[in-house]
């Protein structure tokens, strides 16, 4: 039909009282750091992690609330106490148009220890079964090495690829770098690739096939935006119809604006000091190459020296909530009656020199400018709080990229970090951030700080191996007990995490931080 003809088809449609039909938008966001891989087994990061669950599909999905809910798996049960059966949905096609089948699972599992030097990887996840065993294209059997009832919430996180699309002459399939220029990029998810120009935007184009129902928006543009005020003048200016994580200080003024949405929820994000308790140590310069970080009353000092009413109230603005534990309560694992530490300054110089640093030391503390709400000015002023008990503390901002390869190489004996649960319960934070460093084990991930706990790491085990819920969770809150008395790490707060959308388009806000285009929705 030409051009003219459209056009006089819809004025009889609309001077009938008819509708068009509803054609697919475009969907523009920015976010609020750098997408740093499009190799959904790379790099356990939450930006990452949303772009690889709009491109790939799971076994397994969880809701804005961390509820699991069917995926690519119609159904899961125990056969027994180390066979789990997953029911494969049947009729689901990758975007090449190849039917997604159990040997797709198979390869994708594997892979999670194949890809080379990964900062974070998601062994996490695919270390509880010592086996897959394919019953056929649609039924999948994971062996278990011991019961293992989080099973499920680990399996919600691998990402599933194409075996055919990914398949390549090294052992990881397609390499990291070849994924990151689309390469071998086929999913099951609610989005295609199209192209992604690093620093400049990431394009998605929707998948008209995809078994969920055809996605709302038929293409999405992302768009990395870490300058708080550039994000948000370009919501403001509908540059974009969506930001993630509006700064703070302009959260007051967004709300009483009359063409901006905002969507909020307490997170699984806590934000703490990842401390280095190996000897020799980067970042301490005049301790004559000891360590005072390996001594639990200097940790305890520098914990008891953070005013976090006074990082929450005055830098956060409300959108960090002092943390006394590693998740916020009523998460599975987590403490009722789990406390931030006390701000007591006084307290914090006897143990310093009870510890034998009565005149403190020196120190850097590292931390991104970029990735964190407020993460540069939550260190500052952390920093300024320890100098005051005569730990004098130079702060080194950095962008994330440059600050995570300077963490991951051990340049800082102290760190500003960040970790959100991707299963949604404790045992995911304790193993990844406080277990001993155990790659067989998929023990101490993200674990930054050196520090190694036996005891502990035995209750995490026995926590992962025990099927009785309420057992399991009494082990978890034990276990984080036991991490934070030893002050393995220093916990400062949860962040509540924010969404900025211009009139009419409205957000699920997750728990998880992820941005997913697919809940997005006009009004």
């Amino acid at each position: 039909m030409a051009m003219s003809g459209w056009k006089t088809l819809a004025v009889a449609v609309l001077a009938l009282g008819l509708s068009l039909p509803v054609q697919a938008q475009e969907l523009r966001i920015g976010l609020s750091g750098e997408l740093n891989s499009l190799d959904p087994h790379y790099f356990n990061l939450t930006i990452n992690n949303q772009i690889a669950y709009s491109i790939f599909g799971t076994l397994i999905q969880q809701d804005e609330t961390q509820k699991l809910t069917p995926g690519l798996a119609e159904s899961w049960k125990t056969l027994d106490d180390t066979t789990w059966e997953f029911r494969l949905r049947k009729g689901v096609r990758f975007h090449d148009g190849s039917p997604f089948t159990a040997a797709d699972v198979v390869f994708s599992m594997a892979r999670t220890a194949k890809v080379p030097n990964s900062p974070s990887p998601f062994t996490l996840f695919a270390r509880a079964f010592s086996d897959v065993k394919v019953i056929d294209d649609h039924t999948i059997h994971f062996i278990t090495r011991a019961p293992s009832p989080l099973l499920p919430n680990d399996l919600s996180r691998v990402a599933i690829m194409s075996s055919k699309a990914a398949r390549a002459d090294v052992a990881e399939g397609m390499t990291t770098e070849a994924l990151n220029k689309g390469e071998g990029l086929v999913g099951t998810g609610p989005y295609k690739f199209v192209e992604w120009t690093r620093g400049n935007r990431l394009v998605l184009a929707a998948n008209p096939d995809y078994w969920g129902g055809k996605p709302v928006w038929s293409q999405v543009i992302y768009r990395p935006m870490s300058n708080d005020a550039a994000r948000v003048a370009a919501l403001l200016a509908g540059d974009v119809d969506m930001i993630e994580n509006p700064p703070p200080a302009d959260m007051k003024k967004l709300r009483e604006n009359p063409n901006v949405k905002i969507s909020d929820v307490v997170s699984n994000r806590l934000i703490y000091i990842s401390l280095d308790q190996s000897e020799p140590t980067a970042g301490i310069p005049d301790t004559d190459g000891k360590n005072p970080l390996r001594d639990v009353r200097v940790r305890k000092a520098l914990s008891m020296a953070i005013n976090r009413d006074a990082i929450a109230s005055r830098i956060m603005e409300g959108l960090g909530k002092p943390a006394g534990d590693f998740l916020p309560s009523p998460m599975f694992g987590t403490r009722k009656d789990a406390r931030p530490e006390a701000y007591n300054p006084d307290a914090a110089k006897r143990l310093l020199a009870d510890a034998g640093y009565p005149n403190g030391f020196s120190i850097t503390l590292g931390s991104p400018n970029n990735r964190y709400i407020n993460d540069s000015e939550v260190a500052q002023a952390v920093a300024s709080q320890w100098t005051r008990i005569g730990v004098k503390t130079k702060v080194d901002a950095v962008n994330a990229t440059v600050f995570f390869k300077n963490r991951d190489e051990f340049k800082y004996s102290a760190g500003l970090v960040g970790w959100a649960a991707g299963t949604g319960e404790m045992s995911n934070p304790l193993r990844s951030i406080v277990a001993t460093v155990n790659r067989d084990k998929g023990f101490g991930a993200a674990n930054k700080t050196r520090y190694s706990n036996p005891a502990l790491d035995a209750v995490i085990e026995e926590a992962l191996r025990t099927v009785d819920a309420g057992k399991r969770e009494m082990l978890l809150q034990q276990g984080s007990k036991m991490a934070l008395d030893d002050q393995a790490l220093i916990p400062l707060h949860i962040e509540v995490t924010s969404w900025g959308l211009r009139k009419g388009f409205s957000y699920r806000a997750r728990a998880d931080q992820y941005t997913l285009a697919n809940g997005v929705s006009k009004d």
